[in-house]
């Protein structure tokens, strides 16, 4: 039996803030692998991205080459269709029937899990990890409430840099990017301001 870490995400670009949740999930000594899982069709944004699946997925690929127990998994560009937590632990259960799942989550995503496709069969089959961003000073009372309806919630101490990805496509700034991925995108050219 093992305890495997599930961190999905849009991935558009893979930040820093991401790294340091990736990074904090390796570190710790409860998981024994993390899944690094770019969905194909955000259920809750906009299916609009600025750049090629490829390149989100190989951003995702080059950031687990930092770490042993990361992992990409390409689970949810396997199936049509929206890309569901739910639907994606059911299939990842039926790969790994003996061990235990934990979806790692950001501050933004803690306060929203109630909406998530099939929330009430989700929570009874994960646990929930999650992490503050820039020290949001609601994420203990939304972390609470997802508690009171019975969400299973490990809170990690790290605090993670509040930069989110749209505002990162709208001002690109390297730095707030892990250095493999940074080089990536250099060499490719995407992330480019208009006129830059």
């Amino acid at each position: 039996m093992a305890n495997i870490a599930v961190f999905g995400g849009t991935f558009n670009p893979f930040h820093i803030g991401h790294y340091e949740i990736l990074k904090s999930l390796c570190a710790n000594s409860l998981f024994d692998k993390v899944l690094v899982v770019p969905d194909r069709v955000p259920p809750h944004k906009k299916a609009r991205f600025d750049v090629r699946d490829d390149d989100r997925i190989e951003m995702c690929r080059l950031a687990c080459k930092d770490f042993k127990k990361a992992q990409l998994c390409l689970i949810e560009f396997e199936r049509e269709g929206k890309s569901y937590t739910y639907d994606t632990v059911i299939e990842l259960k039926e790969v790994y029937p003996s061990d235990t799942f934990f979806i790692a989550c950001g501050a933004d995503m803690i306060k929203t899990l109630d909406t998530w496709y099939r929330f009430d069969e989700l929570k009874d089959l994960v646990k929930f990890v999650a992490f503050n961003r820039g020290n949001d000073l609601r994420f203990s009372n939304d972390v609470d409430r997802m508690r009171s309806l019975g969400a299973k919630i490990i809170v990690f101490d790290e605090t993670i840099t509040n930069i989110s990805s749209s505002f990162l496509r709208e001002n690109f700034d390297q730095k707030l990017l892990p250095k493999k991925v940074c080089d990536y995108v250099n060499k490719r050219g995407i992330y480019k301001l208009k006129g830059n």
